[in-house]
Order: C-alpha cells, then structure tokens, then sequence
C-alpha cells in the first residue's frame, strides 16, 4: 500500500450544504426552512426541552432536598477481623494498611471499626477508632496511640 494510493472511506467526506443560494442549488428562496413558523424565523426555535408550553420534564421530576456538607470528612475504613491477619505484637501503621492492601493511599484518615474479633494483641495507631474496635484491642492486650 502506497501513501499516494490511500483513499477516504466512501461517505465519510460530504460538500458543505450552501443554502440561499438560488433556486437552481435546491436550497434557494427559503434555504430549506420551510414556510413560515417559528422554526423558519431568524433567530427562531425553542429552547432545549420545550414541550409547547407544557410543563417540561425537567420541571416535573422530583428535586432532591436537602445540601452537601463541603466540610465533611472522609475516612479510610479498616476493621478488626482485617487486622487479625497480622501477627502478634506487631506495631501497625496507616503505613503498613497501606503495603498491606486494606487501604489505597494516605490522601484520607484512617478509621478503625469494631467489625470482627480480635484474638491477639496489636498495637494500632490511626487518627479515629470506634469505641467498640478501642475495647476490643484493649481486651485482647493490645494498645491504642491515636495520630493527631
């Protein structure tokens, strides 16, 4: 195959449609707008949507009430029975969950929910614990450090 010989798909290439220009071109007199209405004014049309003066759509479904909190904070969400899988006495890190795999990146805080048993003793540190996951560690003689 040769660049020279290199052709367009058939009707991928159209000529430009050039309206108002006589009668003979077949978009002449009235540039293919038709007679009269709206549509065939300059400057003419509806807006998107318009339904001829019927309630549109958009105005007739339900609105969600109600606002977005712009100061709430996010967590990275770990539980007890996912820190199970460590090994005893083991000092675990916002850094560890992170090479672990139960957390993707350090950008949020980490939270520690009580979800699971906790039969060994670690020592957790991370910004937020529920008071259920805090009595768990504490009751299997392990500790909590929360990180500021």
């Amino acid at each position: 195959m040769n660049q020279h010989s290199i052709k367009s798909p058939k009707g991928s290439k159209h000529t430009r449609k050039r309206v108002g220009r006589g009668d003979g071109s077949g978009y002449g007199s009235y540039s293919g707008r038709g007679v009269k209405g709206q549509k065939s004014r300059s400057g003419g049309g509806v807006k998107h949507g318009f339904q001829g003066g019927q309630l549109s759509l958009l105005k007739r479904l339900p609105s969600m009430r109600g606002f977005t909190n712009i100061f709430r904070q996010e967590y990275h969400i770990v539980n007890l029975d996912q820190l199970a899988m460590f090994p005893a006495d083991t000092e675990i890190t916002p850094d560890m969950l992170v090479e672990a795999g139960f957390i993707r990146d350090l950008n949020e805080p980490v939270k520690i929910l009580g979800r699971g048993e906790l039969g060994i003793a670690l020592t957790v540190s991370a910004q937020r614990f529920s008071n259920s996951a805090r009595d768990k560690i504490e009751a299997a003689g392990g500790r909590v450090e929360e990180i500021a």
